[in-house]
């Protein structure tokens, strides 16, 4: 497993983290996310990756209830909030800040984080109202850096310049050979600010790895076929004409001496704005083949092959 340094922070991170969007406390039961944790940590992976919306605080529990046994300065640790944990509380108000924090660290059953992170950006506080509440968990000791995912530039530049308050030093987009949107503002904002990206569905949901062909049902333990993680799953991608150019990738991720989950993650992590990946592994074996994607090197001819034929199906 490689490393790379997280934004301007000291964090340094492993190039595959371990996510829980749909997967702990919700479609993957205990023991094998209990199974998928330990695997991760057995190949290096470093960094594990929440939000206290994910099951509503049930991917936090099993989390800390799986990490419990672990010295806590052997992982790093991220959550987040925005999104309703009821029907009042929701979005980055002081108020909220606080509150959530808290309900994370008693179910994460730490004293901190090492990354806090606003899910959206929320349009009904004041932005200087989120960022002084959340320097404030950083300067209490609850959390050690701040992030943010899926902002806008514009915003993200808005809390840069903010005085006196804590810098982000993260960003969590989606990101994929399927979603490139945010090569256009966001990388080059974050760039500029030094702020790191760690991106989310690298694999598109799993239709990067090829399991998803244009003439047979979703595999029986895949997430499209499951009532609780397929729902999220984007339609479009799903189509004859994006399943037949995905299959296309195969002689290209063969050639590069890679699976096509592996691939897809290797061109994910081929520059400098990425350091790290997220994985929503269901299974050992899935967090086994995934990390092999970090450090291998691959000929950018193939990820220029690749980028072509996946090109007219792809969000920019």
């Amino acid at each position: 497993m490689q490393y790379r340094q997280l934004g301007s922070s000291n964090l340094v991170v492993s190039e595959i983290a371990l996510g829980s969007w749909l997967t702990y406390g919700g479609g993957v039961e205990k023991e094998r996310a209990a199974a998928c944790v330990a695997r991760a940590f057995e190949l290096g992976i470093n960094f594990i990756d929440t939000a206290n919306i994910y099951g509503h605080g049930a991917a936090e529990t099993v989390l800390g209830e799986v990490l419990a046994g672990r010295p806590r300065e052997s992982y790093v640790l991220a959550t987040k909030l925005f999104f309703p944990m009821t029907d009042s509380d929701r979005g980055l108000s002081r108020h909220q800040i606080v509150k959530q924090i808290d309900a994370s660290l008693r179910r994460l059953r730490t004293d901190y984080v090492d990354l806090y992170q606003c899910h959206r950006y929320d349009r009904e506080t004041p932005l200087e109202e989120t960022m002084r509440a959340m320097t404030d968990v950083v300067a209490q000791g609850k959390a050690r850096y701040i992030g943010f995912s899926e902002w806008p530039a514009a915003k993200i530049e808005a809390a840069v310049a903010m005085a006196g308050v804590e810098k982000f030093v993260s960003s969590q987009p989606q990101y994929s050979l399927l979603w490139r949107k945010p090569e256009a503002a966001v990388f080059p904002a974050c760039r500029a600010n030094g702020i790191g990206q760690i991106v989310w569905s690298p694999l598109a949901q799993g239709v990067l790895t090829g399991k998803y062909r244009p003439d047979a049902p979703a595999p029986a333990d895949s997430r499209a076929a499951s009532p609780s993680m397929g729902a999220f799953l984007v339609d479009a991608w799903r189509s004859r004409p994006v399943l037949e150019a995905v299959q296309q990738l195969a002689p290209l991720a063969a050639a590069a001496g890679l699976t096509m989950a592996q691939f897809a993650l290797a061109w994910v992590l081929r520059g400098t704005d990425v350091a790290s990946a997220i994985i929503g592994a269901t299974g050992p074996e899935q967090v086994s083949e995934n990390a092999l994607a970090s450090g291998h090197p691959v000929d950018p001819a193939l990820f220029a092959a690749a980028e072509r034929i996946l090109a007219p199906f792809a969000a920019f």
